[in-house]
């Protein structure tokens, strides 16, 4: 009986759907096309409800109500990246005056702690308690603390600083993608992709707070015996501050732009039917958008066994009896692995996350000081001229997702799938070119260059794999493979601290990384392409 009435209500919202709505615009000519992992069967009836939210969100189309999201999510990937080369930026610089007698590593040990935990607590919380609360004040933490880790006495404060303001930005960046894709059209996924070009535009950012601070208000040399104090070395510090500024603007244009609602899928998932359906006939109303869909429609599928497999029913949510148990963490845990596919879509996800998150920072440890045992004749800039080639590699970082987010929707390039194994192999590509770099002008060239090409692995894995997740676990899915790629970063720190950066030998097994990730790319189980998010 179960069974016949679910069938019904798959029928009836396949049905609901007039041809003319389906051709009648761009936006709607996915209304009705198959669920991504809906084919899994985990729960059927949560399929059919998931069904109708994607048909009204196809129906509504792209509003500027998404328009605000993608800039205030944005701003997220941007406050991220900007966070993550802060501490790179201003060790260099605050290590000789803070004169801390310690490990010359402990900022970047201290950012990705940060981000690690940061990733994992949001993650869950958001799978728990709701998407919203770490959109509105993930980026508020983030700035707070960055402003504070300005005005730090010593080495140890300065990392406590800048580890609690990547706990609010590593957290954030988990939701950004989240957030986006639940409210986005299936047409428009493709942007998903095109959203890490805010990724560079942080590290841009970052780049020109250095290259305008750092030259001028800093002792000449980083290390050598310059008396260096609060007075002859603030460069590191007026970065910190302005970073903090400009993040802080950011965390208020969040609350101010756009009063965020749940988003329809975790209500969904909640069991919170008409509050879904307000939501969406909300952004419909106030942006003159058709939108079908009613609560008597949601409601006919029947109630969702919160995404466990059809034998252990008894929960119309997607929590344990207790949200703040152990318990509940292993439910969303046991959501990622309900089906064999499925199991499989998200270890090789982790696992991707993980070699990006070794290769990447072991890259920019390591290849400095390999070249110079080489006799590269890099060097000789001034200080200026060396934040202006730092920028300019990162502002090259930007466009890159814009290509990937083309390659995505297009069948010549397999999809995301395929964009990531292209961006890998040429990323990889340029690895190993770039270990003969012998000027100042090749070096630059080269890191323009493995600037661009990684953005477009990078960018199109961070789209992917919120899109792979099921919807009530999908948070928690995406906070551990990004924890997985900080856990990585510590451990670069841990590498570049006791290994022999002279060898050729990283540099050769950062490169090959590479290949491992295009072959996880091509062994992923679900392509996105022309279905929509679950």
């Amino acid at each position: 009986m179960a069974d016949m009435e679910k069938t019904a209500a798959h029928d009836e919202l396949k049905g609901h759907v007039s041809p003319g709505l389906e051709t009648s615009s761009d936006d709607n000519v996915s209304i009705g096309k198959g669920d991504l992992l809906s084919q899994e069967h985990v729960d059927p009836v949560l399929d059919a409800k998931m069904h109708l939210i994607n048909n009204a969100i196809d129906e509504i189309g792209y509003t500027r109500y998404q328009l605000k999201l993608f800039f205030l999510n944005g701003f997220g990937y941007a406050v991220d990246s900007l966070i993550l080369l802060l501490q790179s930026i201003v060790a260099p610089y605050a290590y000789p005056e803070l004169n801390p007698g310690g490990w010359a590593y402990g900022m970047t040990v201290a950012v990705y702690v940060g981000m690690l935990i940061g990733a994992l607590f949001w993650g869950l919380s958001a799978d728990i308690i709701g998407r919203k609360y770490a959109f509105n004040f993930s980026l508020l933490i983030s700035s707070v603390f960055c402003i504070v880790a300005g005005a730090s006495p010593n080495w140890a404060v300065l990392g406590t600083f800048i580890a609690l303001a990547a706990f609010g930005s590593g957290g954030n960046l988990v939701l950004d993608t989240t957030v986006y894709l639940e409210y986005l059209p299936s047409r428009y996924s493709w942007t998903l992709t095109l959203m890490a070009s805010w990724w560079g535009a942080g590290q841009f950012v970052a780049g020109l707070f250095a290259w305008a601070f750092i030259p001028n208000y800093s002792c000449q040399i980083p290390g050598h015996s310059n008396i260096c104090n609060w007075h002859t070395n603030p460069g590191w510090r007026y970065v910190l501050f302005a970073s903090g500024a400009l993040v802080l603007i950011m965390s208020l244009l969040r609350v101010t732009v756009i009063k965020l609602r749940e988003t329809p899928k975790f209500l969904v998932g909640e069991g919170r039917d008409a509050e879904a359906v307000d939501t969406l006939q909300y952004i419909a109303t106030r942006y003159n958008r058709p939108c079908s869909l009613t609560l008597e429609r949601m409601q006919a599928c029947g109630a969702v066994n919160g995404g466990v497999p059809s034998d252990r029913r008894g929960s119309v949510t997607a929590h344990a009896r207790k949200r703040a148990s152990f318990a509940e963490v292993g439910l969303h845990l046991k959501g990622l692995f309900t089906t064999r596919k499925l199991g499989l879509s998200t270890s090789l996800i982790w696992f991707s996350w993980t070699l990006i998150g070794l290769a990447y920072p072991l890259y920019n440890v390591f290849l400095p000081i390999y070249l110079r045992t080489r006799g590269a004749a890099l060097g000789g800039l001034s200080q200026s001229e060396q934040w202006t080639y730092y920028a300019a590699a990162n502002l090259c970082s930007i466009p890159s997702p814009i290509l990937a987010g083309y390659m995505c929707k297009s069948r010549w390039f397999w999809g995301r799938r395929g964009t990531m194994i292209i961006g890998a192999l040429i990323t990889m590509v340029f690895f190993f070119a770039y270990t003969q770099v012998r000027t100042n002008a090749e070096n630059n060239g080269f890191t323009c260059a493995i600037s661009f090409c990684l953005n477009i692995y990078y960018g199109t894995l961070y789209a992917y794999t919120p899109e792979v997740l099921p919807t009530a676990h999908r948070a928690t899915g995406n906070g551990i493979a990004i924890g997985c790629n900080r856990i990585m970063g510590i451990i670069s720190a841990l590498v570049a601290t006791y290994a022999n950066t002279a060898t050729p030998v990283p540099i050769y097994v950062c490169a090959a990384l590479y290949i491992v990730m295009s072959l996880t790319a091509a062994a992923f189980p679900f392509e996105p392409l022309g279905a929509r998010s679950s």
